[in-house]
């Protein structure tokens, strides 16, 4: 087993640990409450991974797909526990990407009204993003990620090995998740060698976190680029993945801070830069999508509490900025499309 880095995520009453590096899942027992008798597996048919809960466990397989991202999917998990007799001491093993975690994590969040559980991330958007932090939620028709709660894990791995397994796409998603990470600081993630890059990510991660648990205030900024994503995503019946749209949402945000007077275009510039050079995603908007439909939809983002509301880069940074006008929102929109 290569090095592996141990992120602290500083939760107050509630901190945790996140492994990253090649082999980390071997380091998997050690994350898992004192008290768990039994472990209920949470993953996928398509997940690659082995893991050795040490403890004796049932799993359960959901659906592949963003339609099994649902109310249902967390009732017939929760059903699945209460049939194998879990208990409140137990715990909750999720192992995939981004989606297991959220429905991992929002089942174990439920259930009982809470037991414990462990995320083991196997894509690197989940790796950066989804396992860490404690949102965990549900899709309705109406929009992402519309139902769910605050339930921070008991510890996250992060096994670089999983990576291997990928197809392009799915690297391709987090890399667009992971360039957010390079606008919330002035690091240079491309200099670091992939464990480095992805530690850095949660370490980012977990400092925002810690200081706003319950996305009251600035941790908003980790929502950078995700309100025209999530529009994306719901516009094209999730024919866009969330990485893969993120990053069309990063591009936005920087045209509509520049419509705003916030940024100059040189640093629009700078996204381009980053998304569309170093990492070769997709930067424009889908073909045939309506902006008044995408502008109908982000007046759904749960953060739109007064008016439209955007993280937008700025003089002072990344920051949340409120009642934005249609206008400003739609000659961004243009401006992407020409």
């Amino acid at each position: 087993m290569s090095e592996v880095r141990r992120v602290r995520v500083p939760i107050d009453g509630r901190s945790y640990d996140v492994l990253v590096g090649y082999g980390a899942a071997e380091l998997l027992g050690t994350l898992l409450p004192v008290t768990a008798k039994r472990a209920a597996i949470v993953t996928q048919a398509d997940v690659p991974v082995q893991i050795s809960a040490n403890i004796p466990h049932e799993t359960f397989q959901i659906g592949i797909g963003e339609q099994y991202k649902s109310l249902e999917t967390i009732g017939e998990l929760c059903r699945s526990f209460a049939r194998m007799g879990l208990t409140r001491n137990d715990v909750v093993i999720g192992v995939g990407g981004g989606m297991v975690t959220d429905v991992a994590g929002f089942a174990a969040a439920s259930y009982h009204r809470g037991v414990p559980v462990v995320h083991v991330a196997t894509t690197l958007l989940g790796m950066v993003d989804a396992a860490i932090g404690g949102k965990t939620g549900v899709n309705l028709p109406e929009g992402k990620n519309l139902v769910g709660a605050f339930w921070q894990p008991s510890g996250v791995v992060c096994d670089l090995d999983a990576l291997d397994t990928l197809p392009d796409r799915e690297i391709r998603c987090g890399y667009g998740e992971m360039a957010k990470y390079h606008f919330l600081t002035g690091d240079d993630l491309l200099a670091l060698d992939l464990t480095a890059r992805v530690a850095r990510c949660v370490q980012i991660k977990a400092e925002i976190v810690a200081s706003d648990e319950r996305e009251s205030g600035r941790r908003a900024i980790l929502n950078y680029g995700h309100t025209l994503a999530h529009a994306i995503e719901t516009a094209t019946e999730h024919r866009y993945a969330h990485g893969e749209a993120v990053a069309i949402g990063l591009i936005f945000a920087a045209h509509l801070a520049n419509v705003l007077g916030r940024i100059p275009v040189e640093r629009v510039d700078q996204h381009f830069a980053v998304v569309g050079e170093e990492y070769a995603l997709g930067v424009d908007l889908p073909a045939g999508v309506d902006p008044n439909q995408l502008l109908d939809l982000m007046r759904r983002d749960k953060k739109a509490l007064d008016g439209l509301t955007f993280v937008l880069d700025g003089p002072h940074g990344v920051e949340s900025v409120t009642g934005v006008d249609d206008g400003s929102v739609l000659d961004a929109l243009s401006r992407m499309a020409s």
